[in-house]
């Protein structure tokens, strides 16, 4: 058999190995410009494809192209000057402008060495580019093979170790595009797996312009930021409560539904703090649980600790339980060693143990049983500002149940046995029943609802009853009526057509006076007077007080509603409750209301999207005895698109508080964005809480300084300091600011200059 030898085609020529076969119509084949994925599992024998300006070798045995000589394979293909394949060893060896484009992946070398089979050889001087899997570009076409650039770089020499595996020897390799050199991760060894999405560099340094900023004899990463086990980058941070602090997390990715994470903390004012944290998912049970242990506290001298754990569990025949532990060595524990002020707020520490089962009552009801065993521990953190603890309940056994039927009405039972402990206060059990019965009448446009119930409560008192206050009983009637109409109109504004409503309510409620001023308070307070509760039977939240009533809650609210749409854009309301007789139910304690006190505090609310961007709302109480306002609160939020949010509030709540609060995040130009919160309270000339930075963002990493200061108690206040790297697809350096600026700033997103518009990688040979 002679040698196959074609020269100089006009046009792309194939010689398929080990035979040589061309359609009858002569050079048939066509080139693919887009390489296909290798579908799996694929066991006939794979056919190889050259073509180049001059083709030679032998059958069965060896193959040499030269000038733009290109190898095809399926899922792979191979160019460069000259290439020499080995049809018996499956073995190409490639010199001159050598690329390689397989599996979303771009390589180019000086020479090449690669076996087919087993994916194994090495490619000279490389430059590389990982991509992912696919790539959707404008209009829904799919290009496969070639998607976002999750990382590239240049190197001596790369070692194909298998089908995905690379050893990279003396490399800079980035998550940057092409053209932008901002940092790099200078290795003497890199390891990629694309299969399981790792990368491991050796005697690594992480290179900021020019710089190195950080060195670790073995660095991991995830290719497509997703998890897996390896120290993390080691964060700092500066308070005035712990000092300069710096903590070097190490995550263990246990299984896909199961992690942990250890968290060594140095603290220059406090010492050496161990911390971890462990999370855990199954079908049928999940939870997390965190521990952290501060062997003698520098500051005062003992250790210090701190243990949460949550867990949810489903249990036999659809009972479900759920356990909450959180115990702490202090009461100073979150103010001394916090710098979050979500966390330094915490005062009363649930720890709690309950059982629950929902279950269908015929087909048009349902109930649910649930026992609870709750203790609470009070942190007495600011001794200027006394907390009283609230009740254990040690148990508690409560029943809903509710039945709907279409002819005869709902049915609604509502129960509870509960065991209340406290140190100082009257101990007792409360056995509380609730059964009801409503009938909705409802059309499109209007409805009615009567209800009558029966509240019956008894009390077996124990411990500390230093009144001496008697068991007791409590029956009471309940009666409401309540009903509303809507009504509706079209309107024509700036020539959008809206519909406007007007939606009346009339409640109306009727419970007889019990003297209740010899029953123990175990969970009763007042509740706040809102939109939320003016609409309701009990102005107390709890069960030891229920009030006398005989009164009608009269209110309107308007929407105007987007008919093109249907989204609400401004919505306003009012309401006010009127009292036919005084109520003289209290709290111990407090006086009752003033018998010439014929109505509650005036309510009225609006919020909705005023102007284009615009969104605001304002809240007004106001107390038409005494003729003042008792509580006004606006706000406006200003938000051109995301990343750009400027929000103002004022809040007043009469003789308490007159709070000012502004925040914003709002860009410069394309990469500079300023972020900052001030809250300050006018009545007391005190900065409850300061925040200033900037962000810079680039393409493929984002700087991050922020100072922060807030008022842990009434005389005394924590400072922190986060400054922070992002390196986009490699690692996070110093302390991580974005939970408090989410928290902070209303609206807040991280900034993303890329946002809105695709990013464009001008890889040569791409597409």
């Amino acid at each position: 058999m002679p040698p196959c030898r074609l020269d100089q085609l006009a046009v792309a020529v194939a010689c398929a190995l080990p035979a040589l076969a061309l359609s009858e119509s002569g050079l048939g084949l066509r080139s693919q410009q887009a390489l296909l994925p290798v579908p799996a599992k694929i066991e006939a024998p794979v056919p190889v494809f050259i073509d180049a300006d001059r083709i030679e070798g032998t059958q069965d045995r060896e193959t040499i192209a030269s000038g733009k000589a290109r190898l095809r394979k399926r899922g792979q293909a191979f160019h460069a000057d000259w290439m020499k394949f080995d049809s018996q060893s499956e073995v190409i060896s490639a010199k001159g402008d050598v690329r390689i484009e397989q599996r979303g992946e771009l390589l180019e070398g000086s020479e090449l060495r690669y076996e087919t089979a087993t994916d194994r050889g090495f490619l000279e001087k490389p430059r590389y580019w990982l991509m992912s899997r696919r790539i959707d570009l404008p209009g829904g076409e799919e290009r496969p093979g070639f998607g976002e650039l999750d990382g590239r770089g240049t190197a001596e020499r790369l070692l194909f170790a298998g089908p995905g595996k690379y050893e990279i020897r003396g490399t800079e390799y980035t998550t940057c595009a092409p053209g932008n050199n901002s940092w790099f991760i200078r290795a003497a060894k890199l390891d990629i797996d694309r299969d399981r999405n790792i990368g491991e560099a050796r005697d690594a340094n992480i290179v900021f312009f020019d710089r190195t900023i950080f060195y670790s004899p073995y660095l991991t990463f995830s290719l497509h930021q997703e998890r897996q086990s390896g120290f993390l980058t080691p964060t700092h941070r500066s308070s005035n409560t712990t000092g300069f602090e710096v903590i070097v997390p190490y995550y263990w990715n246990i299984a896909p539904n199961m992690d942990a994470t250890f968290y060594p903390r140095y603290m220059t004012k406090r010492g050496l703090q161990i911390g971890s944290e462990f999370r855990y998912l199954q079908p049928g049970w999940k939870g997390e649980m965190r521990a952290e242990y501060l062997p003698s506290d520098q500051q005062i001298g003992r250790d210090r600790w701190g243990f949460f754990a949550k867990h949810q569990q489903a249990l036999w025949s659809d009972w479900n339980g759920t356990v909450n532990i959180n115990r702490v060595s202090d009461d100073r524990y979150f103010t001394d060693l916090s710098t979050l002020l979500t966390v330094t707020s915490r005062v009363h520490l649930n720890n709690d143990l309950s059982l629950s089962r929902t279950g269908r009552w015929d087909d048009d009801g349902f109930y649910q049983v649930g026992v609870l065993a709750q203790r609470w521990r009070t942190l007495q953190a600011d001794l200027s500002a006394p907390l009283t603890p609230p009740y254990n309940r040690l148990p508690q056994i409560s029943l809903l149940a509710q039945k709907q039927h279409s002819q005869w009405g709902d049915f609604d039972f509502s129960g509870a046995n509960s065991s209340f402990e406290h140190q100082s206060l009257v101990n007792g059990n409360r056995t509380v029943v609730y059964p009801a019965w409503s009938y909705p009448m409802q059309t499109s446009y209007a409805y009615l609802t009567p209800k009558v119930g029966a509240h019956l409560t008894h009390y077996a008192l124990g411990a500390n009853n230093t009144a001496r206050l008697p068991d007791a009983n409590r029956s009471l009637p309940v009666f409401s009526l309540d009903s509303g109409v809507t009504f509706e109109r079209n309107l024509d504004l700036g020539g959008r057509q809206w519909i406007n409503t007007l939606e009346p309510r009339a409640y109306y409620v009727y419970i007889p006076y019990r003297n209740q001023s010899l029953l123990p308070n175990f969970d009763s307070s007042q509740q706040d007077v809102n939109l939320a509760t003016i609409f309701s039977e009990n102005q107390f939240s709890g069960q030891d007080r229920i009030n006398d009533a005989n009164q009608l809650t009269m209110g309107g609210t308007t929407r105007l509603v987007d008919s093109s749409s249907g989204s609400e854009r401004l919505r306003a309301v009012l309401a006010q409750r009127f009292y036919f007789q005084s109520q003289q139910v209290t709290l111990p304690g407090v006086a009752p209301r003033a018998k010439d006190s014929n109505s509650s505090d005036l309510l009225a609310a609006v919020r909705g999207y005023l102007a284009r961007n615009w969104f605001a709302e304002a809240g007004w109480q106001y107390n038409t005895d005494q003729k003042q306002t008792q509580r006004f609160n606006v706000a406006a939020r200003y938000q051109p698109r995301q990343g750009q949010t400027l929000n103002v509030a004022y809040r007043e709540n009469v003789n308490l508080l007159r709070q000012m609060d502004v925040s914003a995040q709002w860009p410069i130009d394309g990469r500079w964005t300023v972020v900052g919160r001030w809250n300050h309270s006018l009545r007391d000339n005190r900065n409850l809480e300061a925040l200033a930075g900037f962000e810079y963002s680039d393409q493929c990493w984002a700087l991050r300084i922020v100072a922060h200061r807030f008022a842990t108690t009434s005389s005394a206040a924590s400072t922190s300091v986060f400054v922070q790297l992002e390196l986009n697809g490699v690692s996070r350096i110093g302390s991580n600011p974005l939970d408090v600026l989410k928290r902070s700033i209303t609206g807040y997103r991280p900034h993303d200059p890329r946002a809105g518009a695709p990013v464009e990688y001008n890889v040569p040979g791409l597409f």
